[in-house]
This record gives structure tokens, sequence and C-alpha cells, in this order.
């Protein structure tokens, strides 16, 4: 009976594995369908060119004179340009020079033309999320960490400083927020920089303070729940031991409440990459906004922004495996 019933779920769970897939069949097949209905053309393959395509580069002449001399090597050609009292130098490839000795010039001729590979707009814009994101996760744990702790102090300038500090950001939008930091914060700092002759902060940074400021205070709550999770008697024990505070915290509490704070703190991280799509209305060029500056140009939306949610997908689902591994690592240790 046993081996009958063990054969009837591997069956059961077959069955509902085609189900799964049947679904996301119909799904594609009904987004087809729509599609062909109000003469959508697929373009897939335009794509790849937003993430590394070859740029054609023109060598132009900066002064008017004649070649006078062209030094070819296998690859590359040097041609010397000799103006009214002034000399130019110009590099370009051997078989797509496009001038002789002799040959009269003027300031934006072509001399040459020779292709390189560069990066596209969403490949630009995938590394500013990634770096405006990572950024903004580490100015977070340390801020959450710092007003965590502060949460639970008996300090009441501490605590209430913090409880002030959570309160306020977790009750405004982080669009505000972003505004505040860029419009405000921003304008105020940059006219004391050019006042005293410094150089003005782009506007990433103050994207990347919002954000932090923003994680903190989230940060700073779960890392408060983590930390009275522990039972008391293991401050008491570390204190007996004659511990401080500082290092019973260090050395006993914080590495319990790791373990226990690492899923929320993972999806906390994983919802502050999908809000730094917020910050392309600040003029800073992160995924979304490069996204939709691609649509304009291209007329291309569907197969772009399935893109731009594929892309994110990878970013959170690669933090999400890494945050995995830290639990493992932690549950050993």
């Amino acid at each position: 009976m046993a081996r009958v019933s063990q054969q009837m779920t591997r069956g059961a769970y077959a069955l509902w594995v085609m189900v799964f897939f049947l679904i996301v069949f119909g799904v594609v097949a009904a987004l087809y369908y729509t599609t062909r209905k109000v003469d959508y053309v697929w373009r897939w393959y335009r794509v790849p060119q937003y993430f590394l395509y070859k740029e054609k580069v023109e060598v132009r002449a900066e002064i008017q004179g004649r070649v006078q001399e062209i030094l070819r090597s296998e690859e590359n050609a040097l041609i010397r340009v000799q103006g009214d009292g002034e000399t130019g130098q110009y590099t370009v490839p051997a078989k797509d020079l496009r001038v002789d000795v002799g040959d009269a010039v003027y300031p934006g001729d072509v001399l040459g033309v020779f292709q390189r590979w560069k990066v596209g707009i969403l490949m630009q814009g995938l590394w500013l999320t990634l770096k405006v994101s990572l950024i903004s996760i580490l100015l977070g744990i340390g801020i959450g960490l710092i007003a965590g702790l502060a949460r639970i102090s008996s300090n009441p300038a501490l605590k209430w400083s913090a409880v002030t500090y959570v309160e306020i950001i977790r009750g405004s939008p982080l669009l505000v927020q972003i505004f505040i930091w860029y419009f405000v914060l921003g304008t105020v700092i940059n006219t004391l920089l050019a006042k005293n002759g410094m150089e003005q902060l782009p506007p990433i940074w103050y994207g990347v303070a919002s954000l932090a400021f923003f994680c903190g205070a989230y940060v700073a709550e779960i890392v408060r729940a983590g930390i009275q999770s522990i039972h008391r008697g293991q401050m008491e024990a570390a204190r007996s031991l004659g511990m401080s505070y500082p290092q019973a915290m260090r050395h006993v509490i914080l590495p319990q409440a790791l373990r226990r704070i690492l899923p929320p703190l993972a999806g906390q991280f994983i919802s502050l990459i999908k809000d730094s799509s917020l910050l392309g209305i600040i003029a800073i060029r992160e995924l979304t906004k490069a996204t939709r500056e691609v649509v304009t140009t291209s007329l291309q939306p569907f197969e772009l922004w399935f893109m731009c949610a594929l892309l994110y997908l990878v970013l959170t689902f690669g933090l999400s495996m890494f945050v995995q591994y830290l639990e493992r690592r932690t549950a050993v240790s």
C-alpha cells in the first residue's frame, strides 16, 4: 500500500508540474496573441545593442594644412599634417585611412575611421543601479545598527533621537524624502560649497543619502527587534563573566541576533534595490530611467520593459542567494 501511495504521489507531483508549465505557456501565448491584435512587432534582436555595441569613431583634423607624411605599420598609420607654423599627428587604423600624402586638409576633415566596443545605455543604468544600491545598503547597515542600539539605550537623548528619526523616516514616502534631499538639502549644501570655492556634490550622492537614511530606519527596527528577542539571561551571563556592556553586545548578543535578522534584512535590501528606480526623478540615469530613455527613442516598450524587469530580478535574486549563503554559514558556525 505504501508503495502504491508513493507512486500515486509521484504521479500527482508530475501532473501538477505539467499544470504549472501549461499555465506559463498559456500566459506567454495570451500575451503574444494580444500583441498581434494590436499590430505590435517584436524586435528582440535590437535589444543587445543597448548593452554593448560597436561605435563608429571618426578621426578628424584639427588644423589646416597638408598631409606631410604617413607612417604605416601592420595595424595603424601615423598621419603628420603640416600647417602654417603648426604640426598635427593623428593615429588611425591603416585599413580605414581616408587621406594620402600631399592631400590638403581642413579642420573637421575625416582622416580615418575605426570602430570600438562601447557599453550601452542599459548596461550603464544597470551598473549605476548596482553601485547606488550597494553603497546605500552599506551605509544603511551602519546607520541602522547605530540607531537600533540607540533605540534600546537607557540614555533618553539617544533613545528619543533614534525614535524620532525612525518615526519620521518611516512615516513619510521615500519619494518625498528624495525631493527633500535633492531640492532642499542639496541646494543648501551645494550653495555653501560654492561660496567656499569647493566642488559641488553631484545628484547621485543625494540619491544615495536618501536611500541610505530610508533603509537605515527600517534596519534600526529590525536590529532592535533582533536584540530584544535574545533572552536577558545572555546579557547577564556575559556581564557576570566580567564583560562590559559594549563587549557583551559585540561578542554575545549581536552574533546571536544576526542569525535571526538576516531574513528580514534581505527583504529590506531587496526592496531598496527596487526603490532605487525612484532616483530617475532627480536626473540619475539608473536602470529604470535608462530604459525609459531607450523606449522613447526606439519605440520598443514591450521588449525593453520586460528586459528591465528581468534585470531587476537578476539583482534581487542574486542578493537573495547571497543572504541564504550567509544564513547557512552562520547556522553552521
